[in-house]
């Protein structure tokens, strides 16, 4: 272009004007994903001391990278004996690392801003992490004003809302005359901040939730089931996301994706076979179609039972006798397989397909973070009567997702309706359903008045979590996972769904947890204390 304005003595000028990425913040604002401070540690070749490989070997050492990035990093065109050559970056709470690595001498520690995730691996897998673009994602994201020097996001809502977070940076080109004052501006972008996202979910409970699972392969969904807020969504192990951001070494991922805990895996999004959990939805179905009486009484059937001869040598065993009211109050109370196994038979395979699809099983659950469909059956058919027993309490082909555990449960607050989840906060939202009329209404309190008593009553399987004080619902689940009905080598699932039970929709909380890996730790009761804690 040609400037008629521009004057003997003026020089063309150009500015960039940096954005900033928006911040995820919790339903309180604390931030969750945002922009905040990090130490980047380098050398200055004319510092160091004479003994220099041997310094650039303890270098390497601490800073968990290849001696043979620093000597190439130092041996750079535009390197000098005073310039500083940046290594790595490391968190500014890391100050054993930061002692440490200023005894080596040439040493220099910068601070410099950067995407920090202040809960590391409480959110992780909820946040995501952002990283440098790639020549892939500039080719995908032609024309979105990504540079070489942008950051996208790679997972989790980082990635999600990435449209949203990311800036766009600005530009000026202006005009300077020859005593360096800014003469004229010619052209001009403005720069455009990110948007600041705020989210439904609550920092103390997320991180009293982790606090307790830590150590656990495990998902663990809580939301208030009166206004569909998701107040905590964690998956245990889990990785730090400032990880990503601050650079990685081999090793440290190659640990992360050997590690047979699957760190990286997102439980929570996945589905999972419920066991027992799962019986107070069958006795809703049965309610709520007429199939089952919850006063009718089973009559006793020991600790195993068939139906006839054409099962062959397969039994249904339960764990306990409880003597001859078999009704569905007690077969709660008790978690009774042999019970919800005859129930499964009396509502029947076509009607119990029916309803379970009614329910979401095989349906995408709307909701901002992608979730796995729950399934009750391999092309929703329930290919014979034993499968269908097996149903009745949990097992046979039954997977179900968290999040999607969670709205059903929610139906025994809500009097028969299932809420809608959803993750980003709206002041004074009015609740949605996500289905109506799930299950009846009296379906719905028989059910919940009966998941008291499992809590309440000394003989439930729930009662260790009774807290004095507040009422809560909720039902154990021990889900086996076998190879084969003969397989006695598999695993356990453990699972508790609870509730609060209280009228006030600011004072709810529902919380979903699955543990793997329970057998020989004592099933689903090895969940029962974390739990208690939490809504402690």
């Amino acid at each position: 272009m040609i400037f008629t304005q521009i004057g003997e003595d003026d020089k063309v000028r150009v500015s960039t004007l940096s954005s900033q990425r928006g911040q995820l913040l919790d339903r309180n604002g604390v931030v969750l994903a945002g922009q905040g401070n990090i130490y980047s540690a380098g050398l200055v070749p004319g510092k160091m001391s004479e003994k220099k490989q041997e310094d650039i070997a303890k270098v390497a050492e601490l800073l968990e990278m290849p001696v043979e990035n620093i000597n190439k990093a130092l041996q750079a065109s535009y390197v000098k004996e005073d310039t500083f050559v940046p290594l790595k970056s490391f968190p500014k709470n890391n100050q054993a690392l930061k002692d440490a690595i200023l005894q080596i001498k040439g040493i220099k520690i910068n601070e410099v801003k950067a995407r920090v995730y202040p809960l590391g691996e409480k959110i992780s897998h909820l946040v995501g992490y952002v990283q440098n673009v790639s020549a892939e994602d500039l080719e995908k994201n032609a024309g979105k004003s990504y540079s070489a020097k942008s950051v996208i996001g790679k997972s989790g809502l980082e990635k999600l809302y990435e449209d949203r977070l990311r800036g766009t940076d600005g530009c000026e080109i202006y005009l300077m005359d020859s005593r360096g004052n800014r003469k004229e501006t010619i052209a001009k972008n403005d720069l455009k901040n990110g948007e600041d996202i705020k989210l439904t979910i609550d920092v103390k409970l997320q991180e009293k939730i982790y606090n307790q699972f830590k150590m656990d392969n495990s998902a663990n969904v809580a939301i208030n089931p009166k206004t569909g807020e998701v107040l905590a969504l964690v998956s245990t192990p889990a990785y730090d996301s400032n990880d990503f951001v601050l650079g990685m070494s081999n090793t440290k991922w190659n640990t992360l994706k050997e590690d047979s805990n699957k760190p990286m895996y997102n439980r929570y999004q996945a589905t999972w076979v419920p066991g027992s959990s799962f019986k107070p939805v069958i006795g809703a179905i049965g309610l709520t179609t007429g199939k089952m009486n919850a006063d009718e009484n089973y009559g006793r059937s020991g600790l195993s039972w068939q139906k006839d001869s054409s099962w062959g040598s397969y039994k249904v065993t339960t764990l306990v006798e409880y003597g001859d009211n078999v009704n569905l109050r007690n077969a709660l109370i008790n978690s009774d397989n042999i019970y919800f196994a005859k129930s499964a038979i009396k509502i029947g395979a076509d009607t119990l397909a029916e309803q379970l699809q009614k329910i979401g099983f095989d349906k995408e659950l709307s909701f901002e973070q992608g979730m796995s469909k729950s399934q009750f059956a391999d092309k929703n058919k329930i290919a014979s009567e034993v499968q269908l027993a097996d149903t009745g309490y949990g097992q046979g082909k039954v997977l179900v997702n968290p999040l999607h555990m969670a709205s059903i449960y929610s139906a025994f607050v809500n009097e028969g309706n299932m809420i809608q989840p959803y993750l980003e906060y709206k002041e004074d939202a009015l609740p949605k359903y996500w289905i109506e009329n799930a299950f009846t209404k009296e379906a719905a309190q028989i059910i919940r008045d009966d998941l008291v008593q499992v809590v309440e009553d000394a003989k439930g399987t729930a009662h260790s979590a009774k807290i004095q004080g507040v009422t809560i619902a909720g039902k154990t689940g021990t889900a086996e996972i076998k190879q084969s009905k003969e397989d006695t080598a598999g695993t356990e699932l453990g699972w508790f769904n609870v509730f609060k039970v209280n009228e006030n929709k600011n004072n709810q909380l529902l919380l979903v947890s699955m543990v793997e890996n329970v057998k020989e730790r004592g099933g689903s009761h090895y969940l029962l204390p974390k739990v208690k804690e939490i809504f402690k």
